[in-house]
């Protein structure tokens, strides 16, 4: 509508083009990780003929290589962002450490506990999905971490990878590392599913285009819900920029 009245939807620049960028990235590279670290684990593909002729395992290890490469800079990129982007992309988003976020955790449990009709109003990320992505983005350099250990042994001489050998105690050894490593790809995918689930269930409440902002980075609100901050929390009058 453009009557100029309160009830005016207007488009807000909420994702910028890197924020977009290294969540695709992010979700790209992860589904290949899995997919190629489970066949590195327990291959369940084979083929006839001799291993050294189709060098399957071999492939898969360098696709699994080159997609860590991708995730690992683009999750070290997002971080930078945290920093370097717009008030919805910035460190304090992950964490409510400011009132109107720290009273917008409750009422959002509530929503997706479906004990609430409708969710605390955040134009970015509210505060449990951001103190989510906090624990998730921990759960990526946990990966990373543990990824570089397990390929430390097997790097070329000379390598500079070799030196995360020494981090191997700091995991248990390699056996618990490649175990650890095992368990956050599950634990990553379980968020994915949940995720996409919140996201789905969030756009279909809001009509805010949820998910269509993660392509284009707009997202459309209510003009009397923006303030200068730019969102005024409904429930409380307060502004959560």
């Amino acid at each position: 509508m453009s009557d100029g009245t309160s009830s005016e939807i207007v488009p807000v620049y909420v994702w910028e083009v890197p924020v977009r960028l290294t969540h695709w990235l992010i979700a790209l590279s992860l589904f290949v990780l899995s997919v190629t670290g489970l066949y590195i684990g327990r291959p369940f593909m084979t083929v006839a003929g001799p291993a050294g002729q189709w060098f399957v395992m071999g492939w898969m290890r360098i696709i699994h290589s080159y997609a860590a490469i991708v995730f690992t800079c683009a999750v070290i990129a997002r971080v930078i962002w945290m920093f370097s982007g717009n008030k919805y992309a910035r460190w304090d988003k992950f964490l409510s450490v400011r009132g109107v976020r720290r009273h917008g955790v409750l009422p959002t449990v509530l929503f997706y506990s479906f004990l609430r009709d409708k969710p605390a109003a955040y134009v970015g990320h509210n505060p449990v999905a951001g103190s989510a992505y906090l624990l998730v983005f921990g759960l990526y350099f946990l990966a990373i971490g543990t990824g570089l250990v397990m390929h430390a042994p097997s790097a070329e001489v000379g390598s500079p990878l070799r030196a995360f050998a020494v981090f191997a105690p700091l995991f248990g050894g390699l056996q618990i590392a490649r175990w650890i490593h095992h368990v956050v790809m599950w634990l990553l995918l379980g968020f994915t599913v949940h995720h996409v689930y919140s996201a789905i269930l969030v756009a279909a409440v809001e009509k805010n285009g949820t998910i269509d902002s993660i392509v284009s980075g707009y997202k459309w609100v209510p003009r009397h819900e923006l303030g200068p901050g730019p969102y005024r929390w409904a429930h409380r009058g307060e502004i959560d920029e």
